[in-house]
């Protein structure tokens, strides 16, 4: 089970409330689908994003994947790091291998996305 402490899209990202502020990261199962990464673009802190945008992407030796914003907001912070060492996204995608912090500004909220058993459901039918 993936954990329950945040909110999944159909895409595969997930988004961790924590007050006004979000955290979004892929899945493992997104990962797992792509296979090998070899390549993440991700935009600039202070960016603005409307709910579903597409914020960047991430390659693997298999696909080219969008990754799309769960809400709308001002991105604050990103986790740079990632670009070259790939590796951290892999192993630990739910903590370590978040992408972005976006503080939303839209009345928006991540409770109309799918919960983790939601989720669980979602990728049991896509495999």
């Amino acid at each position: 089970m993936r954990p329950e402490d945040r909110f999944y899209l159909e895409s595969h990202e997930w988004a961790k409330l924590d007050g006004d502020t979000i955290s979004v990261g892929i899945t493992d199962f997104a990962i797992e689908q792509l296979g090998e990464l070899v390549y993440l673009d991700l935009p600039d802190a202070g960016d603005s994003l409307s709910k579903g945008e597409t914020f960047g992407e991430v390659e693997s030796v298999k696909a080219v994947s969008d990754l799309a914003s769960p809400v709308e907001g001002e991105i604050l912070e990103v986790n740079t790091a990632l670009a070259e060492n790939l590796a951290k996204l892999q192993e630990d995608p739910f903590e370590n291998g978040w992408l972005l912090k976006i503080k939303v500004t839209g009345s928006d909220s991540v409770t109309d996305l799918l919960d983790a058993e939601a989720y669980e459901r979602l990728v049991e039918a896509a495999s």
